[in-house]
């Protein structure tokens, strides 16, 4: 399986969201938006965006990627419990359901994940990893 049909297996409906490309683009996007908003309220950034990278990664368990995608996608969408525009509040929320989620993953997140995670931080951008020459 290659980085290309990594979102094949999660039962992503094309008819509803779009191509399965514009999907990975939108999520890029808006976590990208996302994090650089929250980056001064969310400690444990480089865990989300590892996480980010460990759903994209197709050896990862497909229970263990809709997980991580749920939370992402709470993370990211502009309707939630507390809005994130609530100075000090805002991502409180948000941060909470990432780092349940990512307790829960914990095991799944490999070295390469977090190698990802930190280019990605320090470069400001979210490039699209190549997972077909790994292990």
């Amino acid at each position: 399986m290659t980085a290309s049909s990594s979102f094949k297996d999660l039962g992503f409906d094309p008819e509803i969201l779009g191509p399965e490309e514009e999907q990975k683009e939108s999520v890029r996007l808006k976590l990208l938006r996302t994090m650089r908003k929250a980056a001064k309220y969310v400690p444990f950034m480089q865990d989300v965006v590892a996480g980010y990278y460990c759903a994209l990664d197709p050896a990862t368990p497909t229970k263990v990627r809709a997980s991580i995608f749920a939370a992402l996608a709470y993370f990211v969408l502009p309707i939630d419990v507390v809005p994130d525009f609530v100075v000090g509040l805002g991502f409180g929320d948000d941060a909470t359901i990432l780092m349940a989620t990512l307790t829960m993953i914990r095991a799944h997140l490999r070295p390469e994940h977090y190698a990802l995670a930190k280019e990605a931080l320090e470069e400001d951008t979210l490039p699209d990893p190549d997972f077909s020459a790994k292990r």
